[in-house]
């Protein structure tokens, strides 16, 4: 089982760069970083986790900008946005930035995408909220049009792009129905985020990754149902706090990779919570 982290970077935390060396010497798979352009200040949005929102998803770094970084200082630590809210990017401008990503770091990036719950933010984007699944997953086939190896146009009820030329393409190949960037979408179990990914993405970001036993069986479900190979699903728990017991749990599940949550600090904080997870490498090793 790989084991990957998660952070809130910030202005105030540990950089990127010392982080990504820190974690590829050390054994960890891969960084994903979050991402909020802002938060307003006047929000009824509640916080999903309950009780008031932390002040770091108010100060975090640009997640693309951060991965950039962390990619020019190391050779193997796989690097993910967990999650990027594509309803707020232009399409076309967000293409571009993943596939220079995943160009320049060798293919070693993984598009973790969702679709929000905070409704000022978005709404400040343009979005409207009762359609930004419907929004997400048009500007997931306009990018996915782009990438593609021969000029490709695409007309959607949200966007549209004509035939171009869009270079540097992803390094990762076509999988099935999906072109890009390994891909994964987060969200709570539910029909509709398990036909999108189905639809266009390599599997599932589930936050916490509680309930798991319950919902898998019905995403394997509607994979097989929408023609995918069993085999290629991929379900990655997101901003989990490791434990001997949970991690053999998602073993059992046939889960390859947990990404773990660090504490939105300063430089010596973080490493010792690297400290503290670099005891389950090789006993998350062991167990697949």
């Amino acid at each position: 089982m790989r084991i990957s982290v998660t952070i809130f970077l910030t202005d105030e935390t540990i950089t990127p760069t010392r982080l990504a060396r820190e974690l590829e010497q050390r054994g960890f798979a891969g960084l994903y970083l979050p991402e909020h352009t802002h938060i307003p200040t006047e929000r009824t949005s509640p916080y999903p986790a309950g009780g008031d929102l932390p002040p770091e998803y108010g100060r975090t770094l640009d997640p693309f900008v951060a991965l950039g970084q962390a990619a020019a200082v190391t050779e193997r630590l796989a690097l993910g946005t967990g999650i990027t809210l594509v309803a707020q990017h232009d399409p076309i401008d967000l293409a571009k930035q993943i596939a220079t990503l995943d160009h320049l770091s060798g293919g070693r990036f993984t598009l973790g995408l969702g679709y929000g719950w905070n409704v000022e933010e978005a709404a400040d984007h343009g979005v409207a909220w009762r359609t930004r699944r419907d929004l997400v997953r048009d500007r997931m086939a306009l990018m996915r049009a782009l990438w593609s190896e021969e000029p490709t146009p695409h007309q959607g009820e949200f966007g549209s792009v004509r035939a171009s030329f869009a270079h540097p393409k992803p390094v990762q190949k076509p999988r099935g129905p999906v072109t890009g960037p390994r891909t994964l979408v987060g969200g709570a179990a539910g029909p509709k985020l398990f036909a999108h990914i189905c639809e266009f993405a390599d599997g599932w970001l589930p936050i916490g990754g509680r309930g798991l036993g319950e919902s898998l069986p019905v995403l394997r479900a509607a994979w097989a149902e929408a023609g995918r190979d069993p085999a290629a699903l991929q379900v990655v728990p997101y901003a989990v706090f490791p434990t001997p017991g949970k991690l053999d749990h998602y073993a059992g599940l046939g889960i390859e990779e947990v990404v773990v949550q660090l504490p939105p600090a300063g430089e010596s904080e973080v490493l010792r919570a690297l400290d503290g997870y670099t005891a389950f490498l090789p006993a998350a090793s062991d167990t697949v």
